[in-house]
């Protein structure tokens, strides 16, 4: 996983409305960039509203949220629409940037091993250098968490 002091990589990825967009999009302000397993699942869904509960906070403090997965757009479209997010979800099925991140890593459930998304969060700072790593984020305080950090 990326470490705190390391320039982010750059990419380019489309979100639930098919359109591009590049880190360097947001350069000049915070990113708040959160790596989740699944669209519309339990943990996934109570972090994605606690963005979303916090979103005009974290406006307030000009920082962008940006939520990436492995799932389609179209995916992203409805668990956008069914739980009204209002940040930017972009969609990765190949995994080539939660990969880039570090966020792609061999899991354990039940017994079974197979590789997939860490749930983990990066703040990136106004130059694009990583500021803050929360890896293994816990879905229910996450957001709480970056918004107090960024406040500080």
């Amino acid at each position: 996983m990326l470490e705190k002091g390391t320039k982010a990589p750059e990419f380019e990825l489309f979100d639930k409305d098919g359109n591009a967009v590049k880190l360097s999009d947001f350069f000049g302000k915070k990113v708040v960039l959160y790596f989740y397993p699944k669209d519309d699942t339990p943990g996934c869904t109570r972090q994605a509203c606690a963005f979303a509960e916090n979103f005009e906070e974290f406006k307030k403090l000009d920082a962008a949220v940006i939520g990436i997965s492995k799932d389609s757009v179209s995916s992203h479209v409805k668990f956008a629409e069914k739980f009204g997010l209002p940040f930017i979800l972009l969609a990765d099925p190949e995994h080539k940037v939660i990969e880039a991140f570090g966020a792609w890593q061999e899991k354990k459930n039940y017994g079974k091993v197979y590789f997939g998304t860490v749930r983990s969060t990066f703040v990136i700072d106004e130059n694009g250098v990583i500021e803050k790593v929360v890896p293994n984020a816990k879905p229910d305080t996450n957001a709480a968490e970056i918004l107090e950090y960024l406040k500080k």
